[in-house]
């Protein structure tokens, strides 16, 4: 097998030739039969191909003859690379007893995730990126944790991403007068002194390779700083930075910032959908930089687009409508804080396993008098899409909430007037 120029019939002279062990590891992979060390090899082979614009032609019709051709393709919303046959009257095809004659197991790209599957946070470290495919077809040293047996519609970028907000705090509000006034400022404060409890290989720390504005991109900093830590980098771990930007929109390819050019990713720019719901900002935008294929250097390679609630407050939102009810929480917060009652708002990102099954509520308030003292949780649901799978689906979460605290669901007429604040606060009896 052979790496390929796109758009060729692969019989050039610059074609490269696989390796033996990465092609037996991807034959593995390709018919559903290889490890989880066969897989990586697999996807990372694949991902590398599609960046470097190379396709990969099969060995199985002979060297002298125009060969079969396959081409690297990307599942969005499974985050998964695979590789798909080029076939028609024009393109020769593949032996029958080549494993490449018929199409690639899916079963991971068709996975769907199940209401008893929890969204757990990224075992591992901070990092996306695996080593060149070369080392990858080998037996690493040390096991690695799978992390993308479950949950394969959740992009690992994202689940980082909600990782370091979950460490920062930046998924929950405090009492007011309890915490830092809002500003974009102390928000990415947060996020910084988070980083550096996190590390990206064992011994490099998030911090050392985490930028928050896109200036570090544009002045080739952090390709300069990870060229630096590149040599020292540990064995088995791809050297990779991170940049966080606040950004009003996303479009396409580019991260749309507000004090510069648009920043430019190879990959499309994932960010959440709700049955094709498209969700506006403005949102934080993980972009995981690396080395691009081919050796054209380090680029910023994918990101990930998280919702959030204003530049100033980083809570995340799953959609519009939820954003809305996060508005008049906060105002219930304000309304309270008048009345003796200090109100603390968080905004769980990750499952909360209960005796009946996991759930992820949409926000988990917690009210306490400041005269007698006493604490009251509710759970609120955001009811923002009026579907029979998003009813069934409620159906069975809601009974795994009522665990954590009195449920208390919200539908688009019980907030567009005035009196919603009113509506949490008697939810809250206190």
């Amino acid at each position: 097998m052979w790496l390929i120029h796109r758009d060729t019939d692969g019989q050039g002279p610059n074609r490269i030739p696989l390796p033996p062990q990465l092609r037996e590891a991807l034959v593995r992979w390709y018919v559903g039969e290889g490890s989880f060390h066969d897989e990586q090899a697999g996807i990372t082979l694949v991902q590398n191909a599609r960046i470097g614009h190379r396709w990969i032609a099969c060995s199985c019709l002979g060297a002298d003859k125009r060969p079969p051709i396959l081409t690297p393709a990307f599942l969005s919303e499974a985050e998964t690379y695979y590789l798909r046959r080029l076939t028609s009257e024009k393109r020769p095809e593949h032996r029958p007893e080549c494993p490449f004659f018929r199409d690639q197991v899916t079963n991971r790209i068709t996975e769907v995730r199940s209401h008893n599957t929890p969204t757990d946070p990224p075992a591992g470290f901070f990092e996306v990126l695996r080593p060149a495919p070369e080392k990858l077809a080998q037996r690493p040293e040390e096991d690695s944790h799978d992390d993308r047996t479950r949950n394969a519609s959740t992009p690992r970028l994202a689940r980082l991403l909600w990782r370091l907000m979950d460490t920062a705090g930046s998924n929950s509000v405090p009492p007011l007068g309890a915490g830092p006034d809002w500003s974009i400022k102390e928000g990415f404060a947060a996020i910084m002194r988070a980083a550096g409890k996190i590390e990206i290989a064992p011994g490099i720390e998030l911090a050392r390779a985490l930028w928050t504005h896109a200036r570090p991109l544009e002045a080739n900093v952090v390709y300069a700083t990870l060229r630096s830590l590149a040599p020292n980098w540990p064995k088995a771990h791809a050297p990779q930075g991170f940049v966080l930007l606040y950004a009003p929109a996303v479009q396409g390819h580019e991260i749309h910032v507000p004090d510069g050019l648009p920043v430019h990713i190879a990959n499309r720019v994932q960010s959440p959908s709700i049955r094709g719901n498209r969700i506006s900002g403005p949102f934080l935008v993980l972009v995981v930089a690396g080395e691009y294929p081919e050796a054209h250097g380090y680029a910023p390679l994918r990101a990930y687009a998280q919702p959030i609630y204003n530049g100033r407050l980083f809570v995340p939102v799953e959609s519009d409508f939820e954003r809305k009810v996060l508005k008049r929480i906060l105002e219930t917060q304000r309304m309270l804080r008048g009345s003796g009652i200090d109100l603390a708002i968080g905004k769980p990102l990750f499952d909360t396993m209960t005796p009946d099954g996991p759930c992820r509520p949409d926000f988990v308030l917690e009210g306490r008098s400041r005269v007698t003292g006493e604490l009251r949780t509710i759970v609120v649901e955001a009811m923002g899409f009026d579907t029979d799978e998003y009813h069934a689906a409620k159906a069975i979460t809601h009974p795994r909430m009522r665990h954590m605290g009195e449920l208390l669901s919200l539908t688009p007429a019980d907030i567009e007037d005035d009196a919603a604040p009113v509506r949490i606060a008697a939810a809250l009896a206190l």
